[in-house]
């Protein structure tokens, strides 16, 4: 079950918990594991509204990390850090086996991190990287988000767009998908190969309405733009409104070309049909590989996913079917 925090992070935040409680939920929460062979997972994680990203990957969690797969496990779902925080001091006093991370920021992890290790929990991060040293952790199933913004990148320079004025729209700053998405586009920037025309935000949310309003803002201030660089498929849904809304042509023989990431179903149907010209995938479906390493060995350090890029000349519908995630509106089926 997804909540939006868990029992003890919420107490956490809002009562003081005495010595004596500590020890006896913590012991209570040892006898259960211990009677039912279960083991015990904490599993820290960003809401699934964020995206239909995170949906998948909240859902992929909870489907692989249950009693029937042999685990207790709980998921605290939470786009702030500190509520993050919180919530993962809360399962390391619960005694966890197993410690679960996709931060919300990459950085302010490392105390956290250190008691989980003095506590003899097992660490193992998962989509998002955090800046610490790779001693606070065990082990990394993660989106190369470099090699995810380079990728994009160099599809965008191989368009034939001569000069190339970019809009960028960033998900949550700070994070590690926007930090390793972001980087790639301004270092083209800087090597004379891009100009980034306008450069905004979706915020913590990853907003479609305001990915909607970095556009908007950009046409209302006469900008000059041949591309939409969106760092999820929502944001470029929302940066789509407003080009329609604009009667600014996009897509297949567009004026401006659209790039996406995720792999939702919907956007590459859009990208099948010409409406939007590319995307860049990043895999939600981590849990079962994790499961893997805890039921087998752990590898130490960090394992990339492999991941794809798909545009409108070679998409197929085995592609959408096989790589896809969340609803299929169908072929022909162009989400607005």
């Amino acid at each position: 079950m997804v909540a939006a925090f868990s029992f003890v992070g919420c107490k956490t935040a809002t009562t003081e918990t005495t010595v004596a409680e500590t020890v006896a939920e913590t012991t209570a929460a040892e006898t259960t594991a211990a009677e039912t062979g279960l083991i015990k997972v904490g599993i820290v994680n960003l809401p699934p509204e964020e995206s239909g990203y995170r949906q998948a990957n909240v859902e992929d969690m909870n489907n692989v990390f249950s009693q029937a797969n042999g685990y207790d496990a709980k998921q605290t779902n939470t786009a702030d850090n500190s509520e993050q925080i919180a919530a993962a001091k809360g399962y390391i006093r619960d005694g966890v086996d197993y410690l679960l991370i996709s931060a919300a920021n990459a950085s302010g992890w490392d105390d956290t991190l250190k008691s989980a290790k003095d506590a003899g929990i097992t660490v193992i991060l998962f989509d998002r990287a955090i800046e610490t040293d790779p001693s606070n952790y065990q082990a990394a199933l993660l989106s190369d988000m470099a090699y995810e913004g380079k990728t994009a990148v160099e599809w965008v320079l191989k368009q034939g767009l001569d000069p190339i004025n970019l809009v960028l729209i960033r998900g949550q700053l700070g994070s590690a998908a926007e930090i390793g998405r972001s980087a790639a586009v301004l270092e083209a920037e800087k090597a004379g190969k891009l100009k980034i025309v306008a450069d905004g935000t979706g915020g913590d949310t990853w907003s479609l309405e305001e990915a909607r309003k970095v556009v908007e803002a950009a046409i209302a201030a006469n900008k000059e733009f041949n591309v939409i660089y969106a760092e999820n498929d929502g944001m470029a849904q929302g940066a789509v409104q407003a080009l329609e809304a604009a009667g600014i042509s996009h897509g297949k023989d567009g004026k401006v070309k659209i790039i996406g990431f995720d792999f939702n179903r919907f956007a590459l149907r859009n990208v099948q049909e010409g409406y939007w010209d590319a995307d860049m995938q990043c895999n939600p479906r981590q849990a079962a590989e994790i499961s893997k390493w805890i039921k087998s060995n752990l590898p130490g350090g960090i394992v990339y996913q492999k991941e794809l890029l798909f545009e409108t000349a070679t998409i197929t519908d085995g592609d959408i079917e096989k790589w896809g995630i969340n609803a299929d509106p169908g072929k022909g089926v162009i989400t607005r």
